[in-house]
């Protein structure tokens, strides 16, 4: 079934210099003026808004080359698609030969999801609820936390991710992990994407979290960070797929604990930094891309590129560490006031990176890989289901899958004079959500977001992943 008034749509769309057609939900999108970049796809489900600049974000994304060589061979977008504020849309996905784009990663380098289930039912928790939610805004709010370690610990953090990480932690544990079981970390990183570990070098890092001794106290470690980032307790409401569901060791009726946050100023740092990078080592007197966005080609500096993906490895291996610590503390107490409580990990991916595929490079910005067999995690807002999916790897999606539902709403818009601030229009009637500032609430409300049934529908149908059960929020902190 066709969107009311497309062909209106599609001529005011081509009046914005771009060529759209439509067919079975989808949209196809390329720039007028660019007839050689490959025709993006954005599968959106009936009655969803066709946002106009987030298509000329991705059509701008298609479409970058570099002189020398290097291209974009595949472009799509899933259903949580809307405007970036880098000037990449959110839920973009691109798979390049000979380039890599630093901005179509932009500055929140693996940013991701992280999920944990705990035999604790939800009258048990609700019983200390109180207890434990003073707990947790100290360790998240109030610098409470201790994640103090070594230099080289850290040195080996930003090397080698958890792996690097847990050697140096079994050698001198100190602050809140040395209440942590380290085995059950270690066995843990098998349900890691790429176990938690990419190709980094400690010199990258910030200068001030690597010295060369004594101890790092890292503000920045173990934090939610703002935008979108929470903290969720759930409860599995319904398994679908029973089998699988068993074989991940979720269960109906379950406490579950989600953790979407990502690489923080580490990320910032490395991410601001190889933007104006790869701006200065556009070949000299040759006109800037119309869309700003600059790429690095390996056939005209190879080296560069290679630096860039061992910088933004270094990031990434910061944040499956912040993930990591952000479950653990939350273990913790969970261990202090309900005692004997295992919450194991079900699985940790990014949706936010660059990942190597064939003769190239994906790289997905607000877009989670989704290949055959593996979690998935798509949370919907504080006040909707969330999902836990299992991969189908449809490669017409790059073997990819949305990262949320995707916002509707801008904060700026859910925040400026006039709007409305009642609690039932926005959807926070019976949201519990835990924060020190009350317009956060506001900004990330229930109606900023796109129904995401209909999001996580679209994606089934495609055949890009298959729902495993499916989660209810019982309270989220968000910084």
């Amino acid at each position: 079934m066709q969107p009311k008034n497309l062909k209106r749509l599609l001529r005011a769309l081509g009046r914005q210099g771009l060529d759209v057609t439509y067919n079975n939900q989808t949209y196809s999108v390329c720039l007028a003026n660019s007839p050689d970049a490959p025709v993006a796809e954005v599968l959106l489900p009936e009655g969803f808004p066709v946002e106009a600049k987030a298509l000329k974000q991705l059509a701008n994304l298609a479409s970058v080359s570099h002189p020398s060589g290097g291209c974009v061979c595949r472009a799509c977008a899933t259903p949580d698609f809307h405007p970036g504020d880098a000037g990449v849309a959110i839920g973009s996905v691109v798979e390049t030969v000979n380039q890599v784009i630093p901005s179509a990663v932009g500055s929140d380098i693996n940013c991701g999801m992280r999920l944990h289930v705990a035999d604790l039912t939800i009258e048990e928790f609700l019983a200390k609820r109180d207890q434990f939610v003073e707990r947790m805004k100290g360790d998240y709010f109030f610098g409470t936390r201790d994640v103090t370690m070594t230099a080289q610990a850290m040195q080996a953090l930003f090397q080698y991710g958890v792996p690097g990480w847990l050697d140096a932690m079994l050698n001198q544990p100190m602050g809140s992990v040395v209440k942590s079981d380290l085995e059950q970390l270690a066995e843990e990183s098998d349900a890691i994407f790429l176990g938690g570990s990419m190709d980094g070098n400690w010199k990258l890092a910030p200068e001030e979290l690597v010295p060369d001794a004594g101890l790092v106290r890292d503000g920045g470690l173990a934090t939610i960070g703002g935008g979108n980032h929470f903290v969720e307790v759930q409860r599995v409401d319904k398994v679908e797929n029973r089998a699988l569901a068993h074989t991940w060791g979720v269960r109906e009726g379950q406490l579950a604990f989600m953790i979407h946050s990502g690489s923080r100023n580490v990320g910032k740092y490395i991410g601001g930094m190889w933007r104006d990078k790869a701006k200065a080592a556009w070949p000299k007197n040759l006109k800037y891309p119309d869309s700003q966005i600059f790429p690095l080609s390996t056939s005209y500096d190879p080296e560069l590129v290679a630096s860039y993906l061992q910088a933004e490895a270094t990031a990434a291996n910061y944040g499956f560490i912040n993930r990591l610590l952000l479950a653990e503390l939350l273990r913790l107490r969970l261990r202090e006031i309900y005692k004997d409580v295992e919450a194991p990990l079900i699985y940790d991916l990014p949706h936010n990176i660059t990942l190597p595929q064939g003769e190239g490079w994906v790289t997905r910005k607000g877009a989670c890989p989704a290949y055959p067999g593996q979690p998935v995690i798509i949370p919907g807002s504080m006040g909707a289901y969330s999902y836990l999916m299992v991969g189908r790897g449809n490669p017409a999606f790059c073997n990819s899958a949305s990262h949320g539902a995707g916002r509707i709403r801008s904060r700026f818009d859910l925040n400026r004079r006039g709007a409305s601030q009642c609690e039932a229009e926005l959807g926070l009637t019976k949201v519990d959500c835990i924060t020190l500032r009350e317009e956060r609430r506001i900004e990330e409300a229930p109606a900023a977001y796109k129904p995401i049934q209909s999001v996580i529908d679209v994606q089934v149908a495609a055949g890009m992943v298959d729902v495993v059960a499916q989660l209810s929020p019982v309270l989220t902190f968000k910084a």
